[in-house]
């Protein structure tokens, strides 16, 4: 007999997934901690997301298990959360369970008090240690209370820390940079690309600093990791060679095996990067990869009104039915075959580095390994490529996350932006305009404040966060330097507004992760780590630098700059663990000038977006059909509070012809 929890009328796929489960679950919120305290016993709270792999093998193992859900009903209220519906929730707990065992993960399990406070908690656990743990917690809640005493007292500490950071006096120094690309010196795979071992994540954030650093020294030493990482990462099977976008990491060194998840942010994070290399080296390699990536979103990640889905699984089902990870996306060699003519699969067999012995479990992920950065395709290999993946389109699809994110949403809106400019791409504005609209007239509400998630069947969801809002001033930013109209400015000043009059720490600086006047957690954090995605703190450092220099409003960058004094003492400890701050951190280093192009010159606004709008404040004259270019007027770079735009002579002496008319 199905059964029907308290899960049914949420929206979040990942909910969702959880609401026949045997557990009496609850959403998170006030009933069910008022549940527990009126039955006198602890929370147990389980933190997904639905493209988790983990997530559905605990999932499957444990609460759909009328065993496990009999203990876990009568010892505790257990709460199920989405960790990307409430990424504050998850911060808080996350904190916790690294502070008691060193790492972290998902799915998360922590056990808390019935006033939010943690305890205990970890992350998988298969159903023989999930049993004997719930039964030890019970006996400690009844028999050992002092111990959980202790351990509350502990985690609050540890989960209260970024709230206590206190201020430097001074800004960062061009110190923090140095030392951050000393650490990324040291930890770079000069074989495989990369940063560290196995497994290995992108790192977007860190090889941004270095592009950075890059256009100002011009050393190949760093154009070998910026070249080595690139080409790797989209020659390996993290890169879907044949639908374009990225997985969210490898579970190897060389890039070869992903966790095949692909995320929105990751696609935003990655097409961001890969347009600003090819801008800078003009390989159109990374050209090409970019352009798929936005082609992968456009088509599979799109709401027919404009807004963009979170996610896709990992798992799908497989020819026999059960469901796999990768399963959608490997081939055997017989496969191929079978969706090719003979005149191509020969070729595009060894093209894509298939072997009958497959690489991943008797399959083959496809890739470039062989022949790493040569991604340009013949002719004939894109006509198989296009019937694989018609082929792979007949096959089950993996499990689609359908909400919609502010900050994801913000974050590829950006980028889109910036690569639309850069590639003159008119087709790509209008999908971003029609993003920017969507998320204006779904997720901001009737009082102008803002929701984190949408979906079609449930409308809009849960205040958005300070991340939210940070990444909506640096989107609608972007948006108005791309296009030149003036509304989209308008919004991120009313974003920007609202960011510092409900988020900011009068006290000591920064952005807390929630607003004062929305639900208050045990503990009130600042996020603060460049980590998966950057920082709520950063974001908005680099927004409010950029929305300062676009309307003269100093509040912006006074705000901006509190927030590197903020964060100054610690960045020199994990330099690596702040790339996007580092950026700030250059921005503010390197002033603010500007050089003006007047009268009616496309031709020159053009040249500029292609060039040097990722690392620049393109702005217009009033009414904003007189195109002014902002940036740095000594001679080396035409950029607003960002260093990133370095030229070389020649280009400056280009660009000063360019306007000169000759």
């Amino acid at each position: 007999m199905s059964v029907v929890n308290r899960l049914t009328n949420e929206t979040s796929p990942y909910l969702r997934q959880h609401r026949d489960n045997p557990v009496d679950w609850y959403p998170w919120g006030e009933e069910a901690f008022a549940e527990a305290r009126r039955r006198g016993v602890p929370v147990l709270l389980s933190i997904g997301y639905s493209s988790c792999h983990w997530c559905h093998v605990m999932a499957h193992e444990c609460f759909e298990d009328s065993e496990v859900a009999d203990v876990m009903n009568r010892l505790f209220v257990s709460v199920k959360v989405d960790r990307e519906e409430r990424p504050d929730v998850d911060a808080l707990y996350m904190d916790a369970v690294q502070a008691l065992t060193q790492r972290g993960g998902w799915p998360l399990t922590v056990f808390l008090s019935p006033d939010g406070s943690p305890f205990y908690g970890g992350t998988y656990f298969p159903k023989t240690g999930f049993l004997k743990l719930m039964e030890a917690v019970d006996d400690a809640w009844h028999n050992k209370r002092s111990d959980i005493d202790t351990n509350i007292t502990a985690l609050g500490e540890a989960i209260s820390r970024t709230s206590r950071i206190e201020p430097d006096t001074d800004l960062p120094t061009a110190a923090a940079i140095a030392h951050g690309m000393q650490q990324l010196a040291e930890s770079f795979d000069a074989d495989w690309g990369g940063f560290g071992s196995a497994p290995k994540f992108p790192s977007t954030m860190n090889l941004d600093v270095l592009l950075r650093a890059y256009l100002e020294t011009r050393d190949a030493q760093i154009e070998q990791v910026i070249t080595t990482s690139l080409d790797a990462m989209a020659s390996g099977g993290m890169y879907d060679h044949l639908g374009g976008g990225f997985a969210r990491y490898s579970v190897d060194e060389k890039w070869l095996v992903p966790h095949f998840e692909k995320m929105l942010y990751d696609q935003a994070l990655l097409l961001r990067l890969y347009v600003r290399a090819w801008q800078v080296f003009g390989h159109n390699r990374w050209r090409q990869v970019a352009e798929e990536t936005v082609e992968y979103v456009l088509r599979d990640l799109r709401h027919a009104d404009g807004g963009f889905y979170s996610a896709e699984d990992a798992d799908s089902l497989d020819a026999s039915g059960h469901n796999h990870e990768g399963a959608f996306y490997v081939w055997s060699v017989e496969e191929m075959q079978a969706a090719l003519p003979a005149s191509l699969a020969g070729a595009a067999i060894d093209w894509f580095g298939a072997t009958p012995e497959g690489n991943f479990e008797n399959s083959n992920v496809l890739n470039r390994i062989h022949a790493r950065g040569q991604l340009l395709r013949p002719p004939h290999i894109d006509e198989a490529r296009s019937l694989l993946f018609a082929t792979r389109n007949t096959r089950p699809r993996p499990g689609l996350d359908d909400k919609v994110l502010t900050e994801w949403n913000a974050m590829f809106l950006s980028a889109l932006a910036e690569a639309a400019a850069a590639m003159n791409r008119p087709d790509w504005l209008d999908a971003a305009r029609a993003n920017a609209d969507f998320l204006l007239r779904s997720l901001q509400t009737s009082n102008g404040t803002w929701s984190r998630s949408w979906q079609a069947d449930g409308g809009a969801r849960h205040h958005a966060l300070a991340a939210d809002y940070a990444h909506l001033v640096d989107a609608f930013t972007r948006l108005a330097e791309a296009t030149g109209e003036a509304r989209w400015l308008t919004e991120a000043q009313r974003c920007a507004d609202q960011l510092l009059d409900r988020f900011w720490d009068a006290e000591r600086g920064g952005v807390f992760t929630n607003a004062d006047d929305v639900e208050n957690l045990v503990v009130r954090q600042k996020d603060v780590f460049d980590n998966a995605t950057p920082s709520a703190n950063s974001t908005t450092a680099i927004a409010l630098y950029r929305l300062g220099a676009l309307t003269g409003e100093r509040r912006y960058d006074n705000h901006a700059d509190r927030i590197l004094q903020l964060l100054g003492r610690i960045v020199h400890n994990a330099p690596t663990a702040f790339g996007n701050l580092l950026g700030a951190i250059a921005m503010r280093l390197h002033g603010l000038g500007e050089i003006v192009i007047t009268g009616d010159r496309p031709d020159l606004v053009a040249e500029v977006q292609r060039q040097f709008l990722p690392y620049a404040v393109l702005a217009w004259g009033e009414p904003y059909d007189s195109p002014l270019w902002l940036g740095r007027g000594d001679g080396f770079a035409y950029v607003c509070r960002d260093y990133a735009c370095m030229l070389p002579a020649d280009s400056v002496a280009a660009l000063r012809d360019r306007l000169a008319g000759r």
